[in-house]
């Protein structure tokens, strides 16, 4: 055999090795446990063949507890680069097999470099976490290696989008890099985010959790907030990662990508004529007018177990990315509150970083009376959303359906803090509040039912109407609801050019 024949079996030999990860019977328990190898993990996701991998052969350099004697190839992270539909993404893949995924200083060095890498040649970067946390034999190092990744995570904030799919256990420290990231994806009954385990918890307050119950999918989808996304497995994860790139640009300077269409842009639809009910207080599922506009009825929804009173998410118009805000009257009448303010202004705030114009749908009451609301903040948390409106430049287009009252109809995108074009159906009502109770208030002194009916109903003539808005500027164009599709797709071709901005500054002070 040659000299050259020993360096070339060699490398194949060390190539191997690497990508066994922990060896056949980690692997063979990471199977049973119903999740994907990191490898397979990164096959699913990317387009076939276009993975190029980073720092294959690191290995780590700590000597205590005896871990000399234990180096595994790759040290329990992969990392590299690929395409998602020809585009350019970065990733990590932690390796549960290595030491329990465990970070260690240089594993998060490889973290770090295809950050960076991300970063400079402005493209996503994609975590695929599934990792026991900090590596205790490290101690500081590895608790440095976090903090070095928060860093970046901060900084490609609003520069290049940040996905995070939660995969496996993700405790501690770990659970930080995934929440500053824009988007967080988890697996049911195979991934947990929680800040202290339901063992700590149990010694420090007594309260017997599951770890299912504290940190599992369904938890932080639906009661938490921390989550985005939720998928049965691995496989589908891969394929919901793939979609909500499809969606997006690949850094802030960039426009979202086209997808071309054959539905008609000028598409109308009879059955929207009749989607509003008659009676102010029936109510209508909104998503079911987005899924009738978009683009081949295709409406991809962002946080779809959590604050339903208010949907968000992501389709097509004409080919081109939009994202959507829109009251949900089937829940809680589509009412404004704490928990639909701060998922929709995050949502606002990410769609004005990355170029996203944004659709609103209006059909709310109001925000949420109470002492729940009031004692939890709901003027600060409300104040976020309508923050996250009036700071937003790209365009912004505004429909009303329905109710459109008080101060909630300030906050959801109105004219006043910056839409371009403010659309109204004829069944809209702009006022301050609604008829019976405004007539109570006008008019509490009198007694008479009959008398008392018949003012309500003027005010409704009056007030309950789109066209006193309309008499003084406030909305643009009173349309028919089959003309939705084509009546937004020519504002958003209107404003594609749009040219704003916000006073210089370093940045504002969003109510946190």
């Amino acid at each position: 055999m040659s000299i050259l024949e020993e360096k070339f079996n060699e490398f194949e030999k060390r190539s191997k090795e690497a990508e066994l990860g922990g060896g056949k019977v980690r692997l063979e328990k990471q199977k049973n446990a119903g999740k994907k190898t990191a490898r397979q993990r990164i096959e699913l996701l990317l387009d076939k063949g276009t993975f190029i991998e980073f720092d294959k052969f690191v290995v780590h350099t700590t000597s205590d507890f005896d871990m000399d004697k234990n180096k595994i190839t790759g040290d329990g992270v992969i990392t590299g680069h690929g395409k998602i539909d020809g585009r350019s993404v970065y990733v990590f893949s932690q390796d549960f097999t290595v030491f329990g995924g465990s970070l260690s200083r240089a594993n998060a060095n490889k973290i770090i470099k295809i950050m960076d890498t991300a970063m400079k040649m402005g493209a996503p970067i994609i975590g695929l976490n599934d990792s026991g946390g900090a590596r205790i034999q490290e101690g500081v190092a590895s608790l440095a290696g976090y903090a070095d990744i928060f860093i970046r995570n901060t900084k490609a904030s609003g520069v290049i989008p940040q996905i995070s799919a939660i995969l496996g256990p993700c405790a501690g420290g770990a659970v930080y890099s995934p929440a500053i990231t824009d988007f967080i994806l988890m697996t049911k009954q195979t991934s947990y985010m929680f800040v202290t385990g339901p063992d700590v918890i149990k010694t420090v307050t007594h309260e017997e959790v599951t770890k299912e119950e504290l940190g599992g999918a369904n938890t932080h989808n639906s009661k938490s907030g921390v989550a985005h996304l939720i998928a049965d497995d691995d496989a589908q994860a891969m394929m919901m990662l793939r979609e909500l790139i499809s969606f997006l640009p690949s850094n802030n300077l960039e426009d979202p990508p086209m997808k071309p269409t054959n539905d008609p842009i000028d598409r109308e639809d009879e059955d929207l004529q009749e989607i509003v009910p008659v009676d102010p207080n029936k109510p209508y599922n909104m998503k079911d007018i987005i899924e009738t506009i978009v683009d081949d009825k295709i409406f991809f929804e962002i946080m779809p177990l959590y604050a339903q009173n208010i949907i968000i998410g992501y389709a097509r118009m004409a080919g081109k990315t939009v994202g959507f805000v829109a009251n949900q009257p089937q829940v809680s009448a589509g009412v404004l509150d704490i928990d639909s303010s701060i998922k929709a202004a995050r949502f606002v705030r990410f769609c004005d970083a990355f170029n996203i114009p944004i659709v609103t749908m209006v059909d709310v009451p109001g925000f949420l009376p109470g002492t729940i609301q009031e004692f939890g903040g709901i003027i600060k948390h409300g104040a976020k959303l309508l923050y996250a409106f009036s700071e937003a430049t790209v365009p912004k287009i505004t429909l009303i359906t329905r109710k459109a009252y008080g101060g909630a109809y300030d906050v959801m995108s109105s004219k006043h803090i910056g839409a371009d074009v403010n659309f109204a159906y004829p069944t809209a009502e702009i006022a301050v509040m609604g008829a019976e109770g405004a007539v109570n208030i006008l008019f509490r002194n009198i007694k008479d039912i009959d008398e008392k009916a018949k003012i309500v109903e003027d005010y409704k003539q009056k007030f309950a109407n789109p066209y006193k808005a309309a008499e003084l500027g406030y909305i643009d164009e009173i349309i028919y609801p089959k003309e939705t599709r084509k009546k937004i797709i020519q504002a958003l071709d209107m404003t594609k050019n749009k040219s704003q901005k916000n006073p210089q500054k370093k940045h504002g002070n969003i109510p946190l």
